[in-house]
């Protein structure tokens, strides 16, 4: 089969993306596929085809922090000021599927998704619809509190925060993007002092989301084909689960199967699931908790293009269920054949 692994994009959450499509495509290439690694927004030197032969780049450590945007943009030389480059689109449409493994911005908002579907490019994943609803943290919390999922008390406004509104956040909080992942921009404010400039920093990409900080265990479950995987909770060696935590090995711990009881286990699950079809959700996804010391689980998003980076909790969680790496992404494909997208 003939699979573009499609990565990169223009994104602070490109280096991620970068590391997860090499091993995505490697693991492809093992399992006899004729698979092209592309960068969406770089695109190709040469001739579509000609990718699939192409070996694969050298894959280092994630660097601690985001790449530099604009020295990538310059680096295009001002070739086009769209996102897809050289090249891109005509490797997709020729190809038997996408492997989507871009991250965040518009690789995961369900603009790529809609491009997708409108020129009938089979894509793994979820399509545009649900992407766009996962990747907003205000609507999708507006849509779990619909179902009665727990979630913590927050506020988000459509555009910069009107004056005063800042006075109505409770401490210690969680100021985050509204639409963003990997933890960029995420910070836990506990003066209110700080809680303007978190804002801030927050909004440069778009809106800011304030939410209650909600002690406890982060736990997160993975959903492959609506079956929830086992759980995954992550504790960072200091601080937050934040980039660094999720990247650079040995950051935090990671467990699979989580260390909680077989009943909340199943909760867990059953939450995830639940969430997951509610959402319109396809292929692997991966739902984000906090489990509070009364043993209450809070829901805090929905990954729709989770990371398969070597340090990404959605393969651990597939490990621990007996699934390889090259079984995942075999299951992700067919996935997307059995679910028909297009």
């Amino acid at each position: 089969m003939k699979v573009a692994v499609l990565c990169g994009g223009f994104s602070p959450e490109r280096d991620v993306s970068l590391s997860s499509g090499r091993r995505i495509c490697a693991a492809l290439r093992a399992l006899g596929h004729r698979a092209a690694l592309v960068d969406m927004y770089l695109g190709l030197d040469g001739p579509p085809e000609a990718a699939y032969a192409l070996p694969l780049p050298g894959g280092g450590c994630i660097p601690a922090a985001g790449p530099d945007l604009e020295a990538l943009r310059a680096s295009r030389g001002g070739r086009s000021k769209g996102l897809f480059g050289e090249g891109v689109l005509e490797l997709c449409s020729g190809a038997d599927i996408v492997f989507n493994a871009l991250h965040g911005g518009c690789g995961e908002d369900g603009r790529v998704q809609a491009a997708f579907e409108l020129l009938g490019i089979r894509f793994t994943g979820s399509g545009s619809a649900a992407c766009a609803l996962a990747m907003d943290k205000n609507l999708s919390k507006l849509a779990a509190r619909s179902l009665g999922v727990r979630t913590a008390d927050w506020l988000c406004f459509p555009g910069p925060w009107p004056a005063g509104a800042a006075d109505a956040v409770r401490l210690p909080c969680v100021v985050k993007p509204a639409a963003s992942g990997s933890s960029l921009g995420v910070s836990v404010v506990r003066e209110r002092e700080a809680l303007a400039p978190a804002l801030e920093a927050a909004a440069r990409g778009g809106r800011a989301l304030a939410e209650d900080y909600i002690a406890g265990r982060e736990i997160q479950c993975s959903v492959l084909g609506g079956k929830a995987l086992p759980s995954i909770e992550i504790a960072p060696r200091s601080g937050f689960y934040d980039y660094e935590s999720k990247y650079v090995p040995g950051a935090a711990a990671e467990l699979s199967p989580a260390p909680i009881p077989a009943e909340a286990e199943r909760e867990l699950a059953s939450v995830s699931e639940a969430l997951y079809a509610s959402f319109n959700l396809k292929g692997l996804a991966r739902a984000d908790f906090i489990m509070d010391g009364a043993g209450r689980f809070w829901f805090l998003e929905f990954n729709a293009l989770p990371g398969m980076t070597p340090t990404s909790l959605a393969p651990q969680e597939a490990a621990a269920a007996g699934i390889s790496y090259e079984e995942l992404c075999q299951r992700i494909i067919d996935l997307a054949f059995e679910e028909e997208n297009i």
